[in-house]
């Protein structure tokens, strides 16, 4: 297979001091080698600045990924587009649902979806491809399709609400998405929130590529806001998995991020903006 370069554009937090901007979000840029891959592109639109500091030009881009519709992971599509033009854009058909979070019993529920609509975004260029089955974006790369739900302690955040008619309900989130890379030293899994839960994702990694190794796993874990049964079954489930590199960020947190680190010091890479992992 062909050799994966992963460089981290946008998070959290910054990894090296050359100018970089943080934000809360996530945009990872997939290099191939013969075509680049935007998966994610955080919120506020440093992706562009950043990548540009880091020697790339978003141009050459063939295809973004759009983990799913929250804002911190699509917010800087629009400035993407300014800058790029006409470009590829695979997502779940439910990306522009009414994601929203509840804040509290006295406060309204705040909007946490796409900060653009669908045709401001297509009026800049972006052409969508709408996918809730699996498919293979490139010879060996997957996009999931929605994630069977089937690990007994991953659940969804209850804070996490969406509008069905006039009802304010529980968020299925069912446009979460992840990527899967098979290298022929095992996979390659790539998350932007990872909702769904990490161990259903990798479950469903398995399945959809025949390829029980897992070599890797870099993006958003969601572990941050996880209970504490969820965060260790999760961690027990880590371990089986023998991992070469295991690179969290964003929804992770802090406290989580550190946990990891000490549980996997062989496998653990901080994965700030301006990291770059290659396989």
């Amino acid at each position: 297979m062909t050799k994966l370069k992963v460089t981290i554009l946008v998070e959290n937090t910054v990894g090296v001091p050359l100018g970089l901007l943080g934000e809360w979000g996530l945009s990872m840029l997939l290099d191939f080698g013969d075509e680049k891959i935007l998966f994610d592109a955080g919120e506020q639109g440093n992706l562009v600045n950043n990548a540009q500091i880091l020697g790339h030009d978003l141009r050459q881009v063939d295809k973004v990924v759009l983990s799913h519709g929250h804002y911190d992971h699509t917010g800087g599509l629009y400035k993407l587009l300014q800058y790029k033009g006409a470009t590829s854009v695979y997502a779940h058909p439910n990306l522009f649902a009414s994601h929203l979070a509840k804040v509290s019993d006295i406060q309204p529920n705040r909007y946490i979806g796409v900060p653009y609509c669908q045709q401001q975004l297509e009026s800049l260029g972006a052409r969508f491809h709408w996918h809730n089955e699996p498919f293979e974006l490139r010879p060996g790369l997957w996009l999931s399709g929605e994630i069977l739900r089937e690990s007994s302690f991953e659940h969804i955040d209850e804070h996490l609400v969406e509008l069905a008619g006039e009802q304010v309900v529980q968020d299925s989130l069912k446009d979460d998405l992840s990527m899967f890379y098979m290298t022929d030293q095992g996979l390659i899994i790539l998350l932007g929130c990872a909702h769904s839960g990490l161990v259903n994702i990798v479950e469903q990694a398995r399945q959809v590529t025949k390829e029980s190794k897992v070599r890797g796993i870099i993006g958003g874990t969601h572990l941050g806001p996880a209970s504490s049964d969820q965060r260790q079954q999760t961690i027990d489930y880590l371990k089986s998995l023998d991992l070469e590199c295991l690179a969290p960020n964003h929804c992770t947190g802090s406290a989580m991020l550190t946990m990891l680190a000490a549980e996997f010091p062989k496998a653990f890479r901080w994965a700030m903006a301006g990291s770059a992992l290659e396989f």
